[in-house]
């Protein structure tokens, strides 16, 4: 069956820019953008295009992070539930971000700036693909083509819901397919947010750049919202000079890009082993792993957390999360050691558990319906909070009555 661009096409309709006429000379100073960045032209089937590279050396530091790639990704790739990741050379990597004409996508977005870095021989690979004027589009997907060519590997931030669809939709509009569209793709956002949700008040890579890797931006950075106002002065004007801080920005994302993935490769690959500070950070590492199901992992890690300075809600939400590992374990003596721990804190769920323990496994009604008391006289109580006690308090008299029917007398 014909694609849409063939049937398009034999209707007469055009479709993409190719064969757009050169766009006319624009006023002002007309300072191009080889005169601002020492970047070369680069000649495609469908035209020419601005291309500026840069390549950093093997053992290249990027704040705190080498950015070299870890020589395999394991826990990564069970994360990602992706087992490709784990067949695939550090060479097969594309670590892609975009700088586009606005944040709405759709056919009228276009990604003016396209940077992508991968491993070489000689280091990491940073090519920057520059679309001077809409009509050169055609040739900036080209080249972009041809150098993601050994890639079959996709690192974005935020790339599966932005970049990759947006990409995507340039390449059909033009009549071509996205090269990486097939790829093993790796969002690290997710994974960010998984891991420092609970410690960190933005997980934007520009602020995971200071929080994680301890990298600070030079005044030469631009904000990203200011990014599409920039390229849309420089269409009028002709003055490349500003897109100078719109390089560097892109470039500094695709670099904290491979290192974030440097280091989250190293975290997870042997997270007992690593240097983490944060006790809020143990315990989102734990999380992850008991939902990999590498349960004795997760519990090392949920003990290290708690050993760290918590707050009161994150010291007994990890006590919750490894009392009930333990007991998913059949190992109830440890649980039975967080519940009352817990209990003598005041959490309910604590109570309850004990009560089902001693109900159901010693059959001790009588501790049963202890626990069960002691956990109506918290409920209760006047600095109880009311919504909490509506959720708590069917359940326990429920349970209370049920135990006293067991003993056979009133209690």
């Amino acid at each position: 069956m014909p694609s849409l661009s063939d049937r398009l096409k034999s209707l007469g309709v055009k479709v993409g820019t190719a064969g757009l006429p050169p766009a006319e000379p624009r006023p002002g100073t007309g300072v191009p953008i080889q005169s601002v960045l020492d970047g070369r032209f680069q000649s495609t089937r469908l035209g020419e295009t601005f291309v500026f590279e840069q390549t950093y050396p093997a053992g290249y530091r990027h704040g705190r992070a080498l950015l070299g790639l870890a020589p395999h990704l394991d826990a990564l790739a069970a994360w990602a539930q992706d087992p490709r990741l784990l067949e695939l050379p550090r060479q097969a990597y594309a670590f892609l971000d975009t700088e586009t004409s606005g944040l709405a996508g759709g056919t009228g977005t276009y990604t003016f700036l396209v940077g992508v870095g991968r491993y070489t021989a000689e280091g990491f690979h940073l090519a920057q693909f520059f679309m001077r004027d809409p009509a050169e589009e055609p040739a900036q997907l080209a080249a972009l083509t041809e150098f993601c060519q050994p890639c079959r590997g996709l690192v974005t931030f935020n790339g599966k819901a932005f970049d990759a669809p947006l990409l995507n939709t340039r390449y059909v509009t033009n009549g071509e397919i996205f090269p990486l569209g097939s790829a093993a793709h790796l969002d690290l956002l997710p994974l960010a947010r998984r891991l420092w949700r609970d410690r960190l008040p933005s997980r934007a890579l520009g602020y995971l750049e200071m929080a994680i890797l301890g990298i600070t931006r030079t005044g030469e950075d631009v904000p990203g919202w200011l990014i599409p106002s920039i390229y849309f002065d420089y269409l009028r004007s002709g003055d490349a000079r500003p897109l100078k801080s719109v390089f560097y920005h892109n470039a500094l994302d695709v670099l904290s890009l491979a290192a974030l993935l440097s280091h989250v490769a190293q975290l997870l690959d042997d997270p007992l082993h690593a240097a983490v500070e944060h006790g809020l950070d143990l315990i989102a590492l734990g999380k992850l792993f008991e939902e990999m199901e590498q349960v004795e992992t997760a519990i090392q890690l949920y003990e290290r957390g708690l050993e760290r300075e918590l707050s009161e809600e994150a010291y007994w939400e990890a006590t919750q999360r490894l009392s009930f590992v333990h007991k998913r374990r059949d190992n109830l003596a440890a649980a039975v050691e967080c519940w009352r721990e817990a209990a003598d804190g005041g959490q309910i769920y604590a109570h309850i558990e004990l009560a089902k323990f001693y109900e159901h496994r010693l059959r001790d009604y009588e501790a049963a319906a202890q626990w069960t008391r002691a956990a109506l006289e918290r409920v209760n109580a006047p600095e109880f909070p009311l919504q909490a006690r509506r959720e708590w308090l069917a359940d326990l008299e429920h349970r209370l009555a049920r135990l006293r029917r067991k003993l056979g007398d009133d209690l």
